[in-house]
């Protein structure tokens, strides 16, 4: 039925003895199985983000190929689909969940998702399970899961979704929210933003583990050293099949990195709108990480211009300079990374000729690359973030000079932080227009943004995050 998910193998065997508290015998702790609860654990109690605390418990565990895959599933696949799985654990459990022990019920996740979602036999799954559980908390706990799991395991994901959903018809939010693992907020959100038609076809797109995608810095690497497949819009980006993009001398010389399309498209939307006049100084007013910085100093360098990264935070522009950084200094194409805070238009008015304002957001594009979001963000962050999106738009229009270019995006295609902050800046900014990018985008099929001339990606349509871009002129 709905969101059907990928299956992968059980991983290498398990390895390690471990004496499991009172169970009366030698347990073996699974260490694929371990990095993925310690994953959990992490995001849980310390607000981890999955994609930066996998790699160290891949690590600490020793884990490699097949094992490294199977931990990294097991993580976010568990993580994306925690609201199908607790209505599902709710269903066989004979206390609220509220009563079950967070590690337990870290674990009954777990052990759920390798029994509805993974190929992984019943039987390993369960006892596997129950090992982690009897080596981590104690042997009752042990049982108790075991009891769980078994009720699980009695009906495959079809089957449960249809029982613990209502009706679709007469309670559509509840049951997509349900069957599809979002909360219902964040499900009425994206039903206003694509449509009641595309909204369990996005959903569903949400729970997939996107693949890997890659971008050749111009002038530093060429797309056809890297392995993969072209990505279908960006003439940079490659699709990896699998192993570790760190792996790739490109990558690990700093030339190319891991970026995904809908980033990369952001970037090459700015730098190639047309520009009349002077083209020498880009600024990327909110730059942390660092990946559109990457590309778009690239760019920059071909073009004989200059790219400033800015960021207010000291940790994240710290990021960036690492990203731009190159054994003989920053990159081409790069001449400052500064901490400052760009919604204070921290630099002299008129100055540059591009600036990219890839604004803070919910981040419910990206749901697939950052699976803790839906669950971390609320409805009340919408007010602050738009109020911020509004003022760091209004002062990077302060900061380009007549005729330059200011592109605002987003990683969210929620109507508020998209159409209503392009309605809003235009509508009080006499001084500025919005422009058409619908001609950069005439090869990207459906990619219309909800305001005219604006572009929206969306990953079912285009195997992207769900980027935003809506691109303004200072008017002369």
């Amino acid at each position: 039925m709905a969101d059907p998910q990928p299956r992968p193998d059980t991983g290498a065997p398990p390895s390690g003895p471990v004496s499991g508290p009172g169970a009366g015998r030698k347990l073996v702790l699974d260490p694929a199985r371990a990095a993925a609860l310690d994953v959990l654990k992490a995001v849980r109690v310390d607000g981890a983000y999955t994609n930066l605390v996998l790699p160290a418990a891949i690590r600490h565990y020793h884990l490699e190929g097949r094992d490294a895959a199977f931990a990294t599933e097991l993580a976010s696949g568990t993580i994306r689909r925690r609201g199908t799985y607790d209505a599902i654990l709710a269903a066989c459990t004979d206390r609220p969940l509220s009563k079950v022990e967070a590690r337990v019920l870290d674990a009954l996740r777990i052990g759920t998702h390798q029994l509805l979602s993974m190929r992984v036999p019943d039987h390993a799954a369960i006892s596997t399970t129950v090992d982690l559980v009897r080596a981590r908390v104690n042997t009752g706990a042990g049982n108790f899961v075991n009891a769980v799991l078994r009720a699980v395991s009695e009906h495959d994901l079809d089957e449960w979704i249809e029982k613990v959903t209502p009706d679709a018809r007469s309670s559509p939010t509840r049951y997509a929210a349900i069957a599809f693992s979002h909360p219902e907020w964040v499900v009425d959100e994206l039903r206003e933003a694509v449509g009641r038609e595309e909204l369990h076809a996005l959903l569903a797109a949400d729970n997939h583990n996107p693949r890997v995608t890659l971008v050749a810095r111009p002038g530093r690497a060429r797309r056809e050293e890297l392995p993969g497949e072209p990505t279908p819009f960006s003439p940079y980006g490659v699709l990896l099949d699998g192993g570790d993009p760190g792996a790739v001398p490109a990558v690990a010389e700093g030339r190319a990195a891991v970026q995904d399309e809908g980033s990369q498209l952001v970037a090459l939307a700015l730098a190639e709108a047309p520009l009349e006049g002077r083209d020498e100084l880009w600024l990327d007013l909110c730059a942390g990480p660092g990946g559109k910085s990457g590309l778009l100093a690239a760019l920059a360098a071909q073009r004989g211009a200059a790219l400033v990264s800015s960021e207010r935070l000291p940790a994240r522009a710290r990021l960036v300079r690492r990203t731009l950084m190159t054994a003989d200094g920053l990159a081409p194409g790069a001449v400052g990374v500064v901490a400052a805070d760009g919604a204070l238009a921290p630099y002299r008015a008129g100055s540059f000729d591009r600036v990219l304002v890839d604004a803070p957001c919910t981040g419910l594009g990206a749901l697939r690359r950052r699976p803790e979001a839906r669950w971390r963000r609320k409805p009340d962050d919408l007010f602050t973030l738009v109020m911020l999106q509004r003022q760091l738009t209004r002062a990077a229009l302060d900061l380009v000079r007549p005729g330059g270019l200011v592109l605002y995006s987003t990683c969210s295609p929620v109507m508020s932080e998209t159409s209503s902050v392009v309605t809003s800046v235009n509508g009080a900014r006499m001084d500025a227009e919005l422009a058409d990018l619908g001609p950069q985008f005439s090869g990207v099929p459906r990619s219309e943004g909800p305001v005219s001339g604006t572009v929206q990606l969306w990953p079912h349509r285009h195997g992207t995050d769900a980027m935003f871009m809506a691109l303004f002129r200072r008017l002369p």
